[in-house]
């Protein structure tokens, strides 16, 4: 979920073939071909059309039987109510304002005892000056939680609106766990990756964290 570490192996099943698995927010022709050539029935849904297209493109290229859907990650409707086995959800929550609506979504489209493999950021990485940063200084300037357009003003601000450029937030890790707690699920794994160097931050603490999670049922146990 991050650039160094994988994802351990034995947070997947022995076998995933067959299983149905939703690539949540994962478009751009990484893990829905890779779960797919594993004999998957994967599901990759991005509100992206252009990282979709690199999914089908890997797909045709490999191919691999996949399908595609362009859809919000915090609108499951378009799929079944528990018609998944397993869902992955890469560093992507990033980009919403609330992740806990996502988890919520996720848990009503898992099966009970369905796996959730999630990634997110340590809001650590976004307490610091960017550009300080770049110049080898850790300045602490932002809260948790905050966003890009938080850290802008002036014409900074009004040149990132007219670039049209992605805005990100800056979750508490409260809403990354406890949501996922809140909405059902059992964490039972957990890691933690960084950007691989490329960041001053990265030589003092990992920026990147990783849970796998499973769906409990209403009596918060874990269904036979």
């Amino acid at each position: 979920m991050g650039s160094e570490k994988s994802v351990p192996r034995n947070w997947f099943p022995a076998s995933i073939h067959g299983l149905k698995i939703l690539c949540l927010a994962a478009g751009g022709g990484q893990q829905a071909p890779i779960l797919a050539a594993a004999g998957a029935d994967v599901t990759v849904m991005d509100i992206s059309k252009k990282q979709l297209e690199q999914d089908e493109k890997v797909a045709r290229r490999e191919c691999l039987n996949l399908k595609v859907v362009q859809g919000d990650m915090a609108d499951l409707s378009h799929f079944k109510k528990e018609s998944f086995d397993i869902v992955v959800h890469p560093v992507s929550n990033l980009f919403i304002e609330n992740p806990r609506p996502v988890w919520q979504e996720i848990a009503g489209v898992l099966k009970q005892r369905g796996v959730l493999i999630a990634g997110f950021t340590n809001p650590l990485l976004w307490i610091f000056d960017d550009e300080q940063e770049k110049k080898g200084n850790l300045d602490v300037r932002h809260p948790i939680p905050s966003s890009t357009l938080d850290h802008l003003g002036g014409e900074a601000l009004e040149e990132f609106l007219k670039r049209e450029e992605t805005i990100e937030f800056a979750h508490t890790l409260e809403d990354q766990i406890q949501g996922q707690i809140d909405a059902g699920f059992a964490v039972t794994g957990f890691y933690e990756d960084d950007f691989g160097g490329e960041r001053m931050i990265d030589k003092y603490i990992k920026t990147f964290a990783a849970t796998r999670a499973v769906k409990m049922d209403q009596m918060g146990i874990f269904p036979k």
